[in-house]
C-alpha cells in the first residue's frame, strides 16, 4: 500500500483512543485536580445518604441520639448476656463429650463465640459512637433534625463547589488536548504530499479534522468528567452498603456480569456503527465542497435540482447510520435501568426476610453477624439507591464515547500516515543553483503501467529559459512538478548542478523555487502578506519594490481602498484575474528564486494584464533558470530553446524557427495559434 494514503478503517488500532487519553495525562495538574475534585464529590454524595440512618432510628422515633445510642449498648449487652451463658455452658459440656458428639458441640460452640464476638464489638462501636455524640450532639430531638439537616444542606454546597470546579477543570484539560491534537493533526497533514490532496481532495479532511475531532473532544469530556466522577459516588454507596453487609451487597450484584456482557456487546456494535456514520459524514462533505465551490457551473446549467437530489441521496445514506446509531444507543439506558431494578429488587427481597425473620443467614450463607434492624436496611437500601443516578449519568455518556473511539481511529489514522517525499536521512549540501538542471532518463506514472512522463532527456543550464508546449495531458505540468518534488521520477532522476533532488532537504530545494501556476492561490489576508507570503521576512519596502517590477503597484495603491493593507478575499476574491495574476508575480519576484516554474501563468488573463506580465517576465527571466509551459506566442518570445512533448516524450528540441521547419506537432499547434490570434 502506498504509505501516503490513508489506511482503511476496518485496520486500524484499537489503541487510538487511548493515545489521545495519554495526550490529555501530559497535562498532569489538570487531571490530578480534577480526580481530586471527582473524589470529593463521590465522597460528599455518599455522606448525604448518610443521614437515612438517624431520620429512621432517631427523629421519627420522637428521641435523641444519646437516647438511641444507650438504647441501642443495653439492647447488645442484654443480647449478649444469653449468648455468653450458652458459651460458658457449652464449654463445660465439652469435657463430658467425646467422638461425633464432641465435635458437633465444637461446631455449635464456635457459632455461638461468633455471635458473642459480634456483639461484643457492637458494644464497643456503640461505645465509641456514644463518646462523640455526647460530646457534639444536642440532646434535643430537634435541634438534632436541624443540625442533620444544616450538615446535609453544607454538604450539598461543598459537592456543588467542587462539581463546578472539576467541570472547570476537565474543559481546560480537553481544550487544551483538541488544541494539541488540532495542531499535530495540521503539521502532519502539511507534510503530506501533494498526490494525497489532489487524489483524495480535501472534504474527508475536513470532516475528519472538524467533526471528527469535536466528537473526540466531546469523548474525553465524558471520560475524564462523568466516567470518574460517577463512578466514585457509585464506589462510595456500595462502600457504604458493604460496611453494613458486603454479603448482600455481593448477592444483589449477582446480575452485574451479565450487565457488563451486554454492555461489552454494545460497546462494540456501537463503535462500528459511529465509523460507518462518520465515513458517510465524509461523503456528504465533499458534495457540499464540490457544489459551493463549482456553485458557478452548477447555476449557470440550471443544476440546482439535481446537486439536490445528489445532496438528498448522500443525507439519506448517514441518516440511516445516524437512526440506527440511536437505536442502539436507545438500549443503553433501558438496560442499565433494568439491572438496576433487579438489583434493588434482590436487595429488597433478601433485606426484608433477615429483617422479619431476625435472621443471619439466607440459603445457608451468612448474611451478617447480627440481625439487621429496619434503619441499618433503609440505610442500605438507600446506598443502593443512591448508585442509580451516577448508573443512569454513565449510560446517558456511553454512546458519546464510542463515537469517540470511533473518531479517534479516524484521526490518527490520518496523522499516522508517513509521506512517499520526505527528506533523505543525510541530506547533502544543496548551494544555490549555478550550473545546470538534468533531467536523466526520467519515467513517471500516477498508476503503474500508465506512464506520463517517458524516458525524459534533459538538460538544462543555469539562466536558461525552456518553453514546454505540446497538446493537453501530454505531460508537460508534470515534468515541471517534478523539480521541486512534488512528485519523484519511477525511474531515473532530476540532479540539480550533479545533485539528485532525493538527496537534499526539501525545504534548501523548494527556496529556490518560485511558482506561479494558472490558477493563483492568494489567502484571505492583506495585499501586504499576499505577495510577502514566500518572503516573511521582507520588509515593506521590498514588498512594494517587487510590486512595481510586476507592474502591480499602480492599481494596488489606486484602486484598491486601503492599498497594500485590503483584503483580497477567500482565493483573492475580490481582484480581477490578471490583478490576482500580478500579486502572484509579485510574490515570486520577492522570492528571488534561481528557478522559476510559470505554468500556463498568463493563460487566464487579458490582453492588457498579458502584456504588462510579458514586460516584467523580459526582465524577471535573466540569471535564472525559468521553465514556461504555455500556448501563447507571445510567451513563446521570451524562450531560449523550447521543448516539445506528446504523450509523455519529448519530441524535439529547438528555437522557434527551428522548430516550425522540422517540427510537425509544433507546426499544427503554431498554425492553430495564429488562427486563434485571428
Amino acid at each position: 500500500m502506498d504509505p501516503g494514503r490513508v489506511p482503511q478503517e476496518k485496520t486500524s488500532r484499537p489503541s487510538t483512543f487511548g493515545r489521545a487519553m495519554r495526550m490529555a495525562l501530559q497535562h498532569r495538574l489538570l487531571f490530578v485536580s480534577s480526580v481530586v475534585c471527582a473524589i470529593v464529590v463521590g465522597v460528599m454524595w455518599g455522606a448525604n445518604i448518610g443521614p437515612v440512618y438517624p431520620f429512621v432510628e432517631v427523629i421519627f422515633k420522637r428521641s435523641t441520639m444519646q437516647d438511641w445510642v444507650r438504647t441501642k449498648i443495653s439492647d447488645a449487652e442484654a443480647t449478649a448476656a444469653p449468648i455468653r451463658a450458652q458459651a460458658t455452658e457449652l464449654e463445660a459440656q465439652l469435657t463430658k463429650l467425646q467422638g461425633d458428639a464432641r465435635q458437633e458441640a465444637d461446631r455449635e460452640l464456635a457459632g455461638v463465640r461468633h455471635r458473642l464476638a459480634a456483639e461484643e464489638r457492637a458494644v464497643a462501636n456503640y461505645e465509641l459512637a456514644k463518646y462523640y455524640i455526647d460530646r457534639f450532639l444536642p440532646h434535643d430531638a430537634f435541634q438534632t433534625l436541624v443540625l442533620i439537616v444544616l450538615l446535609l444542606i453544607v454538604g450539598t454546597l461543598i459537592k456543588s463547589v467542587f462539581f463546578i470546579a472539576q467541570s472547570i477543570l476537565v474543559s481546560l484539560l480537553v481544550q487544551r488536548t483538541t488544541f494539541q491534537l488540532r495542531n499535530e493533526f495540521y503539521r502532519r497533514t502539511l507534510r503530506m504530499d501533494l498526490a494525497t490532496f489532489t487524489d483524495e481532495g480535501t472534504s474527508d479532511l475536513m470532516c475528519r479534522f472538524t467533526q471528527d475531532i469535536e466528537s473526540l473532544a466531546a469523548g474525553m469530556k465524558a471520560l475524564f468528567g462523568k466516567a470518574i466522577r460517577e463512578p466514585l459516588k457509585m464506589f462510595v454507596c456500595f462502600a457504604g452498603a458493604a460496611l453494613i453487609s458486603w454479603q448482600l451487597l455481593v448477592l444483589s450484584l449477582v446480575v452485574a456480569p451479565i450487565a457488563a456482557y451486554l454492555i461489552g456487546s454494545l460497546a462494540k456494535t456501537l463503535k462500528r456503527a459511529n465509523r460507518k456514520a462518520m465515513e458517510e459524514m465524509s461523503q456528504l462533505y465533499g458534495v457540499l465542497e464540490e457544489t459551493l465551490q463549482g456553485i458557478k457551473i452548477v447555476k449557470a446549467f440550471t443544476m440546482e435540482r439535481s446537486e439536490r437530489a445528489r445532496f438528498h441521496r448522500a443525507g439519506k445514506k448517514y441518516n440511516k447510520k445516524a437512526v440506527r446509531i440511536d437505536r442502539y444507543d436507545s438500549l443503553t439506558r433501558p438496560l442499565t435501568e433494568f439491572m438496576g431494578i433487579v438489583t434493588i429488587c434482590l436487595a429488597l427481597m433478601a433485606g426484608a426476610y433477615l429483617v422479619l425473620e431476625q435472621k443471619t443467614h439466607l440459603f445457608g450463607i451468612r448474611m451478617s453477624d447480627r440481625p439487621f434492624d429496619v434503619g441499618a436496611l433503609v440505610l442500605f437500601y438507600g446506598l443502593l439507591a443512591g448508585t442509580s443516578d451516577p448508573a443512569r449519568k454513565l449510560s446517558e455518556i456511553f454512546s458519546r464515547i464510542q463515537r469517540a473511539s470511533a473518531a479517534s481511529d479516524r484521526i490518527f489514522a490520518m496523522i499516522d500516515r508517513e509521506p512517499t517525499i520526505k527528506d533523505p536521512p543525510a541530506p547533502r549540501k544543496l548551494g544555490r543553483h549555478a550550473r545546470e538542471l538534468h533531467f536523466d532518463r526520467v519515467e513517471f506514472a500516477y498508476r503503474p503501467g500508465v506512464p506520463v512522463v517517458n524516458d525524459v532527456n534533459l538538460r538544462v543550464p543555469f539562466g536558461e529559459t525552456i518553453a514546454i508546449v505540446g497538446p493537453n495531458g501530454c505531460g508537460k505540468s508534470t515534468l515541471a512538478n517534478l523539480i521541486p518534488r512534488f512528485f519523484d521520477p519511477v525511474s531515473g532522476s532530476v540532479k540539480l548542478d550533479g545533485v539528485d533532488l532525493r538527496e537534499v532537504r526539501l525545504r534548501d530545494l523548494r527556496q529556490q523555487i518560485g511558482l506561479v501556476t494558472q490558477e493563483p492561490h492568494l489567502f484571505d489576508d492583506t495585499v501586504l502578506n499576499n505577495i510577502r507570503y514566500g518572503a516573511p521576512h521582507a520588509t515593506r519596502e521590498q514588498v512594494i519594490e517587487a510590486a512595481k517590477q510586476a507592474h502591480a503597484h499602480r492599481f494596488i495603491e489606486e484602486r484598491l481602498h486601503a492599498g497594500y493593507e485590503s483584503v483580497v478575499g477567500p482565493r483573492g476574491g475580490q481582484l480581477s484575474g490578471g490583478q490576482r495574476q500580478r500579486i502572484a508575480l509579485a510574490r515570486a519576484i520577492l522570492r528571488d528564486p534561481s528557478i522559476l516554474i510559470l505554468d500556463e501563468a498568463t493563460s487566464q488573463v487579458d490582453l492588457e494584464s498579458e502584456q504588462l506580465i510579458q514586460k516584467v517576465l523580459e526582465t524577471f527571466v535573466r540569471n535564472r533558470t525559468t521553465f514556461l509551459i504555455t500556448h501563447r506566442m507571445a510567451t513563446l518570445a521570451l524562450a531560449d530553446r523550447i521543448v516539445v512533448m506528446n504523450s509523455g516524450r519529448i519530441l524535439d528540441i529547438g528555437t522557434h524557427e527551428e522548430l516550425v521547419r522540422r517540427c510537425d506537432l509544433y507546426a499544427r499547434l503554431y498554425d492553430i495559434q495564429l488562427r486563434e490570434i485571428a
